[in-house]
């Protein structure tokens, strides 16, 4: 072998490695898949699982606008003071509403872990020269929910189980024109579920307010025991308020009669002894409690809500109390798009004492009241 040939082939012998380096040097690992959002279906729509954990998230809420006529002991109207005279004199109320809410979810090897919130930011029409009907005026925030379950026990901010277990009232905006208890409370409750439609609670409660809040270590207490089927509901609530030692109760029928009526009845009975102690003080006067807001010993509610179709419903409510308070409630709901309704509401409430508003604790002027809303909701 030569020298030339020597050379040659040494110099492909490099090349040949030099090349195989080359390659090596620029080999691409295959990019690993991203890793979006999953769908969480365990515990309804609109859930996802926060990435990296077991934990189902849903957040939604709502817009709303709402637009009041009419007279304040409605509910519906505002009234306010004339700027060039200061003269009492009527106008709209206007209130318009955010509402955030979250949810979530996770099953552990003590029951399902839950938690749910809800934020409320309000801007409603004001006028302190007149703080009438203060439940209508000034821009508030407020915690409605904040509680967390595990099974069946329930801690943290939540609406009270007289009201919540049993049901609200009818599906009209002004369901307390008579008013049927109190709401914002903390709890400690149990939630019993038989699996066969028949379900029971128990809760342990603070109460809010000036009338509302325990004044002692010793809560106030609600039992609750409900039967569903395919026809509908039977349930019923009773609750001893520690603070004046007065029971009260409420019993509730709901029934489905087919697929486009529904309707309910609902009666209350509550003691009242020790609740006008103080009959000087406007806010103890007329025997009422947290959970007995009525007047009297006894009231009623009943109604129900008719579907014309798909987006269109009619809901109707009526009620009536031991004091001879009256009021009725109607209203057309309409889903104009998914998730954007408008309902139109007439009110009418008759006061059997002319004066006070015992819901709201305001002032007014007419014993019977006529009024209307309209109301813009956007839920997502």
């Amino acid at each position: 072998m030569n020298i030339k040939s020597l050379l040659l082939g040494s110099a492909a012998a490099l090349i040949a490695v030099s090349g195989a380096r080359a390659a090596d040097a620029v080999t691409v690992a295959e990019p690993e898949p991203a890793e979006y959002v999953k769908i969480c279906d365990v515990y309804g729509s609109g859930y996802f699982y926060i990435p990296g954990t077991e934990t189902c998230l849903r957040i939604g809420g709502y817009v709303r606008y709402d637009i009041g006529v009419g007279d304040v002991g409605s509910f519906d109207g505002a009234q306010t003071a004339d700027h060039e005279d200061g003269d009492r004199q009527d106008t709209f109320f206007k209130h318009a509403r955010f509402t955030l809410k979250t949810w979530t979810g996770q099953e552990t090897e003590l029951g399902t872990l839950k938690t749910f919130t809800e934020t409320r930011f309000n801007f409603q029409n004001s006028n302190a020269a007149i703080p009438l009907n203060t439940a209508h005026n000034g821009d508030t925030a407020s915690l409605n929910f904040a509680w967390i379950q595990l099974g069946g026990l329930r801690v943290g901010k939540d609406e009270s189980a007289f009201n919540t277990f049993i049901g609200y009232a009818g599906n009209v905006i002004q369901d307390t024109l008579v008013p049927y208890g109190d709401f914002d409370t903390n709890v400690v409750q149990y939630y019993f579920d038989a699996g066969n439609g028949f379900s029971a609670v128990v809760s342990l409660e603070e109460g809010s307010g000036a009338i509302g809040t325990i004044d002692s270590y010793v809560p106030h207490v609600v039992g609750g025991l409900k039967w569903t089927q395919g026809w509908g509901a039977i349930s019923g609530v009773v609750a001893y308020d520690s603070n004046y030692e007065e029971v009260a109760g409420k019993v509730r029928l709901d029934v489905n009669v087919s697929d486009a009526l529904s309707l309910f009845i609902m009666a209350g009975y509550g003691t009242d002894d020790n609740l006008s102690d103080d009959a000087g003080n406007v806010i103890d006067a007329g025997g009422r409690g947290f959970f007995k807001q009525w007047g009297g010993n006894w009231a009623v509610w009943g109604g129900g809500t008719y579907k014309f179709n798909e987006k269109t419903s009619f809901n109707v409510q009526a009620s009536a109390d031991d004091e001879k308070n009256y009021a009725v409630a109607a209203n057309v709901a309409y889903d104009i798009v998914p998730g954007l309704t408008v309902t139109a509401e007439v009110d009418w409430s008759h006061w059997g004492e002319e004066g006070i508003n015992w819901t709201d604790r305001s002032v007014f002027a007419k014993k019977d009241a006529v009024g209307g809303m309209l109301r813009f909701q956007r839920s997502f």
